[in-house]
């Protein structure tokens, strides 16, 4: 997939984005952002085809998304499926964390990244 292939309209929505990220997501932000140590670039709200990632280590094609409430809506989880089903078919395993887990569990929620990146 080329970066052409990613619309202007989902490139602005993407800058807009890492401008106004969730408190899960700044909280969980906090944590990638200390992975460059080890030698992880971990972006942040990142255009893939027609989809905005909430993080992405390319290089290890890991995908980590925080759900906040509207991901339990029925036609929410659908579209995540047919995302996550994308994601996939392009190569990325997708981590999904909802809010509540970030904010009660960040501890686990990185130690999980962590095992994903192969660092435990």
């Amino acid at each position: 997939m080329s970066p052409s292939s990613i619309s202007k309209q989902t490139i602005t929505y993407a800058k807009a984005m890492r401008k106004d990220m969730t408190k899960g997501e700044l909280k969980l932000w906090t944590e990638l952002r200390k992975l460059k140590e080890l030698g992880f670039h971990v972006r942040k709200q990142v255009p893939i085809g027609s989809y905005i990632a909430d993080f992405v280590i390319m290089k290890e094609r890991l995908v980590v998304e925080v759900d906040g409430s509207q991901h339990q809506e029925p036609k929410q989880v659908a579209h995540d499926k047919k995302r996550d089903e994308w994601l996939k078919s392009e190569g990325f395993k997708v981590l999904r964390f909802n809010a509540g887990e970030v904010d009660e569990t960040l501890p686990g929620c990185v130690e999980e990244i962590m095992k994903e990146l192969g660092e435990l």
